[in-house]
């Protein structure tokens, strides 16, 4: 089994921000979108994106620390009843998605169920002369989906593989969260009562350089100095594709810039904003700017740290 502190590469008792960090530089490193012929890269990719969506979540951190779950982030089955391939936990299946990427998607048995068939069948334990019960539904089956970030925010419907054998087009809810949980009636395992449910739990997928805030989207956009001083209509990622942004003439880094309607699906069906803050980005080691910014008489005067009270 991976070690999920061993796949980001960080100790385990690393800060949130050095896990941050480290995914960052790892996902970076391995983006499908720079390695679109290599799967060893895909596979690393979704490998570190898994990683750190688990420890990224306090909580879901916490319950990987103690041993409560696994590094696919399902619970571990109790002692006495994991022996043999007989646990709880089930393996991994991939949903393959529209344009080759897979899901990152797992399923697992609900323990419940087994104590339900051990316990509640007519003639077991006190039953007496009641009536017989109903046949027993076959189990729920439970999954994890992870999905990509654009996708999430756009309600992108996602092909999943389950455990039965079927393909299906799952539809997004809006306005879900991580950890929303999705029904999929009569898709778990077979009974003598029919088949039980498929329980699965959504989660978003980190991106690269997108960050999800409520229902908006925040970005670092970098911009010249020209673009910066004099103004400029440039291009922009959003998770619908790439957009002409006009950066005002005069605009300082830190200033963030407004893009309607292109965040995440809220559950009315209206959307968030993406919303861009500008960071002015230097040539290193620019002689011309150099030269400029030695002859620049009329900035020598001017203080921007006095609204921080220093001189």
């Amino acid at each position: 089994m991976k070690e999920l502190y061993s796949v980001l590469g960080v100790a385990r008792g690393a800060s949130a921000a050095d896990i941050k960090k480290a995914y960052r530089k790892l996902a970076k490193a391995n983006h499908p979108d720079q390695h679109a012929d290599d799967p060893k890269a895909l596979e690393r990719f979704k490998e570190v994106s898994a990683a750190y969506t688990i420890l990224s979540d306090e909580t879901e951190r916490g319950r990987y620390d103690r041993g409560e779950i696994d590094a696919d982030g399902q619970p571990k089955a109790p002692p006495g009843f994991g022996g043999g391939g007989g646990g709880f936990g089930g393996g991994g299946f991939g949903g393959a998605r529209p344009g080759g990427t897979s899901a990152n998607f797992d399923f697992g048995g609900d323990p419940s169920d087994l104590f339900s068939e051990l316990f509640g069948r007519g003639g077991g334990f006190g039953n007496g002369g009641a009536r017989p019960r109903p046949p027993m539904r076959g189990s729920d089956v439970s999954y994890r989906l992870s999905v990509p970030f654009e996708d999430a925010a756009t309600l992108k419907p996602q092909r999943i593989s389950l455990k039965n054998g079927k393909k299906l087009d799952l539809k997004l809810p809006p306005g879900f969260e991580n950890g929303r949980q999705v029904r999929l009636g009569g898709q778990g395992d077979p009974g003598p009562g029919g088949a039980g449910d498929a329980m699965v739990t959504l989660e978003t997928a980190p991106h690269r350089f997108f960050e999800r805030d409520g229902d908006d989207i925040r970005l670092d956009l970098p911009v010249r100095l020209g673009e910066a001083v004099l103004g400029a209509k440039v291009r922009v990622p959003t998770v619908d594709g790439p957009v002409t942004l006009s950066v005002p003439a005069g605009a300082t880094s830190g200033r963030t810039l407004r893009l309607r309607g292109r965040g995440f699906t809220r559950a009315d069906g209206t959307r968030g904003d993406q919303l861009a803050t500008l960071r002015v980005d230097l040539p290193a080691d620019d002689a011309e700017l150099r030269a400029f910014a030695e002859r620049w008489e009329s900035d020598r005067d001017r203080n921007p740290r006095s609204a921080l009270g220093v001189d």
